[in-house]
């Protein structure tokens, strides 16, 4: 018989870590529990003298009005992300693992700098800041072009079922299910993304899990990394800048700046890198993406927080009629959205 995991909480982790040995007897410890999403417990640890961790413990029910489960494995699935990606980017881009206990599904990670902002805080504010798209579509390029083709990047590379419980089911699926209307183009386009895994995708690219601090910008949270398909991190990524964009009206011009910045940043990053990933291609498959990720926001399992009621008609309209004819491409899509929103 499995034995219970040990479930942490803040009161409780000083004893854990000095129990496991990941800090030593007489250390001062300050944990502070993080708001990093619905899935997982995050705590930050500052050890007085000694470099501050992240302690994440994945919990099998994720924090939703509708009920929504997953396998704590997903800790797992992360830690073989972050072994996968880190070594292509600077120190302190992608946070290090520091130790595994993966019997109590618990993860230590290396701790950004305390005084970093979360992404979405800034753009829910209105503050749209260039560099930070920019730096955050060339990454994207770095985690596509640098996996494309190498399966070897994770230990099982045919494994799906993390990323349908954190995705395909309580995002498409479900909305497929609200709306029936669409459920053959959910049907297709889940059939198209099986048809093209071909790197590592994110699968969370969000700015909730984008920091910005002084020395620059770090990214968090690998839970729904996956072997699949790039242009859903494309369509994910741009569905959270959509909304805000709808949320904060008054700054049209500099909406689609950000995107345009970050999609020439992407899309330079995919052509330069010459491995054979088709940025015209994940283009092409990215606004069905954007628009299933749009309505899973409204109607699906974890809908956004920050919408008024006439928002979210206004959300579900333009998501129904794009999963139904979509846009030839995405600037096409984007021109839409801005066009409509002036007027809404």
């Amino acid at each position: 018989m499995t034995a219970e995991p040990q479930w942490l909480t803040p009161e409780t982790t000083p004893a854990y870590l000095l129990e496991h040995g990941w800090v030593s007897a007489g250390d001062s410890m300050h944990v502070q529990p993080l708001a990093w999403g619905v899935s997982n417990l995050v705590l930050r640890v500052d050890v007085v003298g000694k470099p501050a961790l992240i302690v994440k413990q994945s919990r099998p029910q994720l924090r939703t009005k509708i009920e929504w489960r997953s396998r704590c494995e997903r800790i797992y699935r992360e830690a073989d992300v972050i072994r996968a990606v880190s070594p292509r980017f600077s120190p302190g881009v992608v946070p290090r693992v520091l130790f595994e206990d993966r019997p109590n599904y618990v993860m230590g990670l290396e701790a950004i700098r305390a005084d970093h902002v979360v992404w979405k805080e800034s753009l829910l504010r209105g503050e749209v800041n260039l560099s930070v798209a920019e730096t955050l579509g060339s990454m994207l390029a770095t985690i596509h072009t640098g996996t494309f083709g190498r399966r070897e990047s994770l230990p099982d590379p045919e494994d799906w079922s993390l990323f349908d419980e954190l995705r395909i089911d309580p995002f498409y699926r479900y909305i497929a299910r609200v709306h029936p209307e669409v459920s053959g183009p959910i049907n297709d386009l889940i059939a198209e993304m099986t048809a093209h895994r071909v790197c590592l995708v994110h699968a969370d690219f969000s700015p909730k899990n984008v920091l910005v601090h002084p020395d620059g910008v770090s990214l968090v949270d690998f839970e729904t990394g996956h072997w699949g398909d790039p242009a859903f991190d494309l369509g994910f990524f741009l569905s959270h800048i959509l909304l805000k964009s709808l949320h904060r009206r008054l700054q049209l011009d500099g909406w689609v700046l950000l995107i345009s910045r970050f999609w020439e940043r992407y899309r330079n990053g995919v052509i330069d890198a010459r491995t054979g990933l088709d940025a015209n291609a994940i283009a092409q498959r990215t606004p069905r993406h954007l628009a299933g990720c749009l309505l899973a926001r409204v109607d699906g399992k974890s809908p956004v927080d920050y919408l008024e009621g006439w928002q979210q008609d206004f959300v579900r309209r333009h998501a129904l009629a794009w999963l139904t004819h979509p846009p030839h491409d995405l600037e096409q899509l984007v021109r839409e959205w801005f066009l409509d929103v002036l007027t809404a």
